[in-house]
C-alpha cells in the first residue's frame, strides 16, 4: 500500500515533486470540503511551520446532495467567491507552493467536475480530487503529525463523509470511507435522530477494528462537539488539540445534543450558528462509533487533512522530529537573549535528572527551551505572562498535562518557589508530583541564570552535581565572587526542593 508521501508525488511532475520537497517558502493549502472551503497558509514547510493565514468559508456545496445528486448552487457560488478571495491572499502573501483538494461533494456530486473546472479558474491552480481512502490516509497522517504516539483510530467527519484510519507507532493502517457525514445525514433522515442512527450502524456493521484504545477525532463538527464538553464541566485549558473527553462522558453529550434542535443548539454561546444544524448529527455519528466498538477515549486532534498535505511534502529527516521540541527550541531560537544558552543549560543540569525517562526528558528539553522567552515582558508581568505565552501556545506532540507542566516550570524559572496563583488555569491538570517536578525544573533554570546571566559558555566554569543528601555547586577559587547571596538562595531553594541540603565549594 503506498504511503501518503507516495502518493502526493506521484500526482506531480518528478521536477515540481522534488523541489516541494526540499522548498523553504510559504505554503498555501486550500481544503474544499461539502461543508467549508479552507485556507491555510504556512509561513515555511517545516515541521512545525508556522501558521501565517487561516480562515474558512461555510458553503455547504454538499447540502441536499442526497435527494438531488448535485452540489448546491449557493453553496457552490459562495465556494468560488471564496477561492477568488483565497487566491488574492496567498499572491499577496508571495506563496509559490500551492496544493488544492476536494473532499466528498466535488467527488461523488454529478456536477463535481464542472464544479472543479471553475473552481481551478478561481483559484488559479489545479485541484485534486481526493480517493475517499486517500482522503482518509491523508487525514491520518495529520494525527499522527500532531500526535506522534498516537493509537487508536483516527476519524475525520466531514460534511458528506466519515473517513477512518487506524493509527499507531506514526504508522497508518487500513483506510476506509463511509457516506455519512452530517449533510447527507440530514438529508437521508429527513430530521429523524433515529433514522439517522439506523443508517450509521448499517454503514459501520461490516468495518472491522472499531475497538481500540482512542478514537482521534478530527474536524470542525467534533471540535465544536469538545467545545460544549469544556464549557460544561468549566475546563480551564481552552486549547482542542489532544483535548481528552472519556467514553461515558462523551457517549452522555452526544445523546443529550443529538436530540436538540437548531433552534436550541444556536443558544449553546460556543457553537457557532453555522453549525448549529449540522451538531446533533455529528453527535448521532460519534455516538453510534462508541456504541460500536470497545473505545476508551475521544481524544481531539486539531490536525487532520491540511496538517497531513504539509506533512506529506516534508522530507524525512523533517517528519521524523519531536514536534513539541522543535517549537520550543524554534522559540528559544527566536525569544531568548542567548539561545545556545538553553543548550548549555541542559547538559549542565544534567545530573540533578539521571533518572529521567525519555517522556520526562522531552519535557524537560521543551522547558529549557521556553525558559527565557520572557525576558522583554515587564518584571511584574514575567512570570504570569511567560506561563500564558506557554500553556496556549500552538504546538502539538503534548497532553494537556504536559502542556501545563511546562507552563508550570516556566513559571517557577521567573517566580522561585511561590505558588502557582489559584486562579491560573490548572485545576485539575496536575497531580501533586507533577507540580514538584514543575517547581523542580524552573528552580534549576532560575538557578543557572543567577549564575550565567545567560551568558554563553559561562555555565562550563562550575561544576553542579548531586549526592543523597545534597546539591552540591563547585566553584574555582578565582571565580567565588560569583557565589554571593542570589546564588546562595537559589541554590537552597533548588536543593529543598529535591529533598537536600544546598552546599557551595570553593577551591
Amino acid at each position: 500500500m503506498p504511503s501518503v508521501t507516495d502518493l502526493r508525488v506521484a500526482q506531480q511532475p518528478r521536477a515540481q515533486a522534488s523541489s516541494a520537497l526540499k522548498a523553504r517558502g510559504p505554503v498555501a493549502i486550500v481544503d474544499i470540503g461539502s461543508n467549508s472551503v479552507r485556507l491555510v497558509v504556512y509561513e515555511t514547510q517545516e515541521r512545525v511551520a508556522a501558521t501565517l493565514q487561516n480562515e474558512k468559508s461555510i458553503c455547504a456545496i454538499g447540502r441536499d446532495m442526497v435527494t438531488s445528486g448535485r452540489l448546491h448552487a449557493e453553496g457552490c457560488a459562495a465556494a468560488l467567491e471564496a477561492l477568488a478571495r483565497f487566491r488574492l491572499i496567498a499572491d499577496g502573501l508571495n506563496v509559490e507552493y500551492r496544493d488544492a483538494v476536494a473532499t466528498a461533494a466535488a467527488r461523488d456530486a454529478s456536477n463535481g467536475a464542472e464544479f472543479i473546472r471553475r473552481a481551478e479558474s478561481a483559484w488559479g491552480r489545479p485541484i485534486r480530487v481526493l480517493a475517499g481512502e486517500d482522503e482518509a490516509r491523508i487525514a491520518a497522517e495529520g494525527v499522527v503529525a500532531g500526535i506522534p504516539d498516537a493509537d487508536g483510530l483516527a476519524a475525520d467527519l466531514g460534511g458528506g463523509s466519515l473517513d477512518m484510519v487506524s493509527v499507531k507507532g506514526g504508522k497508518t493502517g487500513d483506510a476506509f470511507t463511509l457516506p455519512f457525514g452530517p449533510l447527507r445525514l440530514m438529508d437521508q433522515s429527513k430530521g429523524d435522530p433515529d433514522k439517522a442512527r439506523d443508517i450509521v450502524d448499517k454503514g459501520l456493521k461490516n468495518i472491522p477494528g472499531l475497538s481500540a484504545p482512542a478514537l482521534y477525532a478530527v474536524g470542525g463538527i467534533w471540535r465544536s462537539f469538545a467545545r460544549v464538553d469544556m464549557e460544561e464541566h468549566n475546563y480551564p485549558l481552552h486549547v482542542l488539540q489532544h483535548y481528552t473527553i472519556p467514553r461515558g462522558r462523551a457517549l452522555r453529550l452526544c445523546r443529550l445534543l443529538a436530540g436538540l434542535s437548531k433552534d436550541s443548539v444556536r443558544k449553546i454561546k460556543v457553537v457557532s450558528k453555522r453549525r448549529a444544524e449540522s451538531l446533533p448529527y455529528g453527535a448521532v455519528v460519534l455516538e453510534r462509533l462508541l456504541e460500536a466498538g470497545d473505545i476508551k477515549d475521544v481524544v481531539i486532534s486539531a490536525f487532520g487533512l491540511r496538517e497531513g498535505l504539509l506533512y506529506a511534502r516534508l522530507p524525512e529527516e523533517e517528519r521524523i522530529k519531536d514536534p513539541l521540541v522543535e517549537f520550543a527550541r524554534a522559540a528559544n531560537a527566536r525569544a531568548a537573549r542567548v539561545p545556545v544558552h538553553a543548550h548549555e543549560m541542559l547538559g549542565w543540569t544534567a545530573p540533578l535528572f539521571e533518572s529521567d525517562s525519555l517522556a520526562d526528558a522531552r519535557i524537560r528539553e521543551a522547558s529549557a527551551f521556553f525558559s527565557d522567552v520572557a525576558w522583554r515582558r515587564h518584571p511584574d508581568d514575567r512570570a504570569v505572562g511567560a506561563f500564558g505565552q506557554v500553556l496556549t501556545a500552538p504546538f502539538a506532540g503534548a497532553s494537556h498535562r504536559a502542556r501545563a507542566l511546562i507552563a508550570a516550570s516556566v513559571f517557577h524559572r521567573y517566580s522561585g518557589d511561590e505558588d502557582v496563583p489559584q486562579g491560573m488555569a490548572l485545576a485539575g491538570l496536575l497531580e501533586k508530583e507533577d507540580e514538584k517536578r514543575a517547581l523542580v525544573l524552573g528552580l534549576a533554570w532560575r538557578f543557572a541564570f543567577s549564575l550565567s546571566a545567560s551568558a554563553a559558555g559561562e555555565l562550563a566554569n562550575y561544576r553542579l552535581r548531586m549526592t543523597p543528601s545534597k546539591v552540591i555547586l563547585e566553584v574555582p577559587t578565582r571565580r567565588e565572587a560569583i557565589a554571593g547571596e542570589p546564588v546562595q538562595k537559589r541554590l537552597g531553594e533548588l536543593a529543598d526542593a529535591l529533598g537536600r541540603k544546598g552546599e557551595i565549594l570553593v577551591g
